[in-house]
């Protein structure tokens, strides 16, 4: 039979597919994502839920107008988790002082004052330890305050995004830079800093002689050198070596002790130690 079946010598074999897969007309498969990031952040301001309750602000004095007496502010109330603040908000939590079982025998859950921080930026760093997202508008608005209250109360993700965000807003000039170098130097924003050094270093023609650099740390020093040796390389034509430490970009190094599950919040020299020590 198979003889019989050749056409000129040759077997042919016909074979016919069907696909019975999803198609380009088919819907997408519904696959739900994990829903812990948004039931996390439906206990944001849970006052049924919480263990503390932040008072901000209040007790400061404010003139009434067409009046020569001063009103009293009455603080604004945040309620919050520890086991949530222990986990991204450590500074934060600890202030709380130690869990007594809860809200305790008189359901009275802790009371803690907070002060020197506006309402509005302690309610954007607890709404982001949450998992809530800030806009952009509120970052930009807001960024110094941020960076100070995230340095504060150790949220790092939050510092380290608003620093950006401070670094993007800012015009860098002669008569602000002393002002952000000093600022970043005692927040250990190591972004900032490195931008305004590579500013300095650019502009030295005009910088030198206008801006007294006498009470900046010792530290500066080393940036300095660091900024004028990328500089030279670009300058000679060459290709600034970036697998090199000491040179390295702070947002490179971040990016390296990220991957490393390594501390990404510190000075130049403290993550360039920290990731010799590591690799």
């Amino acid at each position: 039979r198979i003889m019989n079946a050749l056409v000129e010598g040759t077997l042919t074999v016909e074979v016919r597919m069907k696909t019975i897969g999803p198609t380009n007309d088919s819907p997408a498969a519904f696959i739900p994502k994990n829903p812990i990031r948004e039931n996390i952040l439906k206990l944001f301001m849970d006052e049924s839920s919480a263990d503390v309750v932040f008072e901000v602000g209040g007790g400061q004095q404010q003139a009434v107008e067409n009046d020569h007496k001063k009103a009293k502010t009455s603080p604004i109330s945040f309620y919050a988790h520890r086991l949530i603040l222990q986990k991204c908000a450590p500074a934060l939590a600890e202030i709380c002082g130690s869990d007594s079982g809860g809200r305790g025998d008189n359901n009275n859950m802790t009371s803690v004052p907070i002060t020197n921080i506006k309402p509005n930026v302690f309610r954007s760093l607890l709404h982001y330890v949450y998992g809530g997202k800030l806009s952009d508008a509120e970052l930009e608005e807001n960024a110094k305050d941020l960076i100070d209250a995230a340095d504060k109360f150790g949220v790092v993700n939050l510092k380290l995004k608003a620093e950006v965000c401070y670094v993007e807003s800012i015009t860098l000039a002669i008569d602000n830079i002393l002002d952000n170098l000093l600022y970043a130097d005692s927040k250990n924003c190591a972004l900032l800093k490195e931008t305004v050094v590579d500013f300095v270093v650019e502009n030295k023609e005009d910088v030198l002689g206008k801006v007294s650099f006498d009470n900046v740390p010792g530290s500066v020093v080393t940036d300095v050198l660091t900024a004028m040796t990328r500089g030279e390389e670009k300058g000679d034509g060459g290709v600034v070596n970036t697998n090199n430490i000491k040179t390295m970009r702070v947002g490179t190094l971040r990016t390296k002790l990220r991957e490393k599950g390594l501390d990404v919040d510190g000075t130049r020299e403290a993550m360039i130690a920290l990731l010799s020590e590591h690799s």
